[in-house]
This record gives C-alpha cells, sequence and structure tokens, in this order.
C-alpha cells in the first residue's frame, strides 16, 4: 500500500468553521492519510493492519472497542470493493481522516454502482456487510454515506466518535 500523504481534510458535517468561532491549533494525532491498492483479495488484510498501525503510529485516543469497529468497517468495505468494484477499478484508495473528537473511514473506488444496505436471507452467505458497516456506525453513535465522486466513482464512508456515547 502506498502513502500518498497528508493534510486538513473534509470533517463530519456540523463540525466545520462556522461551528469554531476560533479554530485550536490540532491535536498531534490529527490529519488525513490515504492509501491505495489493488483491488485483490490480499488488499484487505493489508488495509487492516495499515489502519491499526496508523493509529497506534499516531497516537490516536482510540478505545479497543473503537479499533475493532473501525477495523470490522475497513475489512467490509474494502472486501466489497474487491468483489463488486475491482472490473472497473482494479485500484481502490483507503483514507482515514482524525479529528480532535472524530475519526472517518472510506474506502473509494471508480464503479459507478451506488450500494444500499440490504437485508440479506438468512440462507445467503453474503450480502450483510453493508447492513453491518450501518449498524456497528449507528451503535458507536456516528453516521455513514456513500457518495459519488467527481471521476464518476464512489466513496462509501464512516464517521464515529473518538469519545464513547453516553445514553441516559
Amino acid at each position: 500500500m502506498d502513502d500518498h500523504g497528508r493534510g486538513p481534510g473534509p470533517r463530519p458535517e456540523g463540525q466545520g468553521a462556522a461551528y469554531d468561532p476560533e479554530p485550536a491549533d490540532p491535536l498531534p494525532y490529527e490529519g488525513v492519510w490515504r492509501f491505495t491498492a489493488p483491488a485483490v483479495d490480499a488488499s484487505v488484510p493489508q488495509a487492516r493492519h495499515a489502519v491499526r498501525d496508523l493509529l497506534l503510529r499516531q497516537g490516536v485516543p482510540v478505545s479497543e472497542d473503537l479499533v475493532h469497529s473501525l477495523l470490522l468497517i475497513v475489512s467490509e468495505l474494502v472486501t466489497n470493493a474487491v468483489r463488486h468494484a475491482a472490473v472497473l477499478s482494479p485500484v481502490l484508495a483507503v483514507e482515514v481522516a482524525v479529528g480532535a473528537e472524530w475519526i472517518r473511514v472510506s474506502v473509494e473506488d471508480n464503479h459507478p454502482y451506488r450500494p444500499t444496505a440490504l437485508e440479506a436471507a438468512h440462507s445467503e452467505t453474503g450480502g450483510r456487510g453493508l447492513l453491518l458497516v450501518r449498524e456497528i456506525t449507528v451503535e458507536a453513535g456516528g453516521m455513514c454515506d456513500v457518495e459519488h465522486t467527481t471521476s464518476g466513482g464512489k466513496v462509501i464512508w464512516a464517521t464515529l466518535p473518538l469519545k464513547p456515547v453516553h445514553v441516559l
């Protein structure tokens, strides 16, 4: 996997400059990192390991539960890109964006099909990946979506809070 650099990146909705009267200096772990990989099965564990290593290297304050959730999301999204987009998109991109209170993982490919999280029949062995991503994200108090890219492909992303959500 190649590291294509880092820099200031997109924030989840509601966390932009309009909500920050005076933007604070970024924390040491804040940034955006992007990796590309071939759309092949071997890229799934490579992406998972790269994300885990990045979180450790940058000192991102994540709980072990959040790490497991993020890595499961990365695995599902990369697997979907490999299985369903490789014909039109031989390369995929994984991006990790970390803010002071949130972390976003996304997978981008050049296939135009925009999937939806569908319920799979109990007899089927697949088809639950996006449903699982959505459920993990919602349970953690985050959000996820699929967007079209300017190149005609798509990016599927999930944003999770770094701090646990307390339910009263």
